[in-house]
């Protein structure tokens, strides 16, 4: 069960909120990821990866399961980092404290450095110089985000809207389609530190319950920043009315990737 109660949330300090995160956040699209290790020169059994920003681990998890040569998970937030290490215990992960302007990993030490659902907390300029110092000759760094596709559910469009009513002028910071995505091929190329940009796109519906959809709800920062304790608890009661006589809410999720080749 989530968390009931609602606190005051730090524009992107996930500090309290990594428990929802593991437990209702969805997965990105494995036929991205696999296009994704495609690009590599050498098979995913040879490389060496980093995933920065992990938070809980979602995606790091998601990569570990294609069996690459290392893999370590960089998290600056305690709480998602403590979780994350949990929630790998199984798997071949290594987790350290960090950041993308600051990773702390050897030069020329990963065949892929990614970054999922995290690239827009960081200093553009600052991030893709640690990367590009990060990666070996013929690294890629990847930024990829998740977000839902509202137009494929009126029910969710709606939901959205009451957001709006809520908060005027309200904005996704952290989301795929956000500001921080648009012209993305066009800042790596011109950053002059990448080369070979890809972008490769995916959907897939996530079939979950009206606990877990709500559980996702309080997992989100930028929303519960930007409307404040009070009116995010009323639109979790206006989500909870909504969502009563409902079995099943299905989300279609478009995970959307960038891969730069370091220069």
């Amino acid at each position: 069960m989530h968390s009931t109660e609602i606190k005051t949330v730090e524009h992107g300090n996930f500090s309290g909120l990594a428990k929802d995160y593991s437990t209702y956040r969805p997965t990105y699209s494995k036929s991205v990821l696999k296009s994704l290790i495609a690009l590599l020169k050498n098979s995913v059994h040879e490389c060496d990866f980093a995933d920065i920003g992990a938070g809980t681990g979602i995606w790091t998890r998601l990569v570990e399961s294609y069996n690459p040569k290392s893999i370590i998970a960089i998290e600056p937030n305690e709480d998602m980092r403590s979780i994350g290490i949990r929630d790998s215990s199984k798997t071949k992960i290594k987790w350290q404290k960090g950041s993308g302007e600051k990773t702390g990993l050897e030069s020329k030490s990963m065949d892929m450095v990614s970054m999922a659902s995290s690239f827009h907390w960081v200093d553009f300029e600052k991030g893709c110089k640690e990367f590009h110092r990060v990666l070996k000759k013929n690294g890629r760094f990847v930024a990829l985000w998740n977000p839902r596709q509202l137009q494929e559910n009126p029910f969710l469009e709606k939901l959205e809207g009451y957001i709006n009513l809520l908060k005027p002028g309200y904005k996704r910071i952290s989301s795929g389609n956000s500001g921080r995505a648009e012209n993305l091929t066009e800042k790596f190329f011109n950053s002059g530190l990448f080369t070979d940009v890809v972008y490769i796109e995916g959907r897939h519906v996530v079939s979950i319950s009206p606990e877990k959809y709500i559980g996702a709800w309080h997992s989100v920062n930028d929303v519960q920043h930007q409307l404040g304790p009070d009116k995010f608890l009323d639109f979790i009661n206006h989500l909870k009315q909504e969502l009563k006589g409902i079995d099943t809410v299905n989300v279609t999720y478009q995970t959307r990737a960038w891969s730069a080749l370091k220069k």
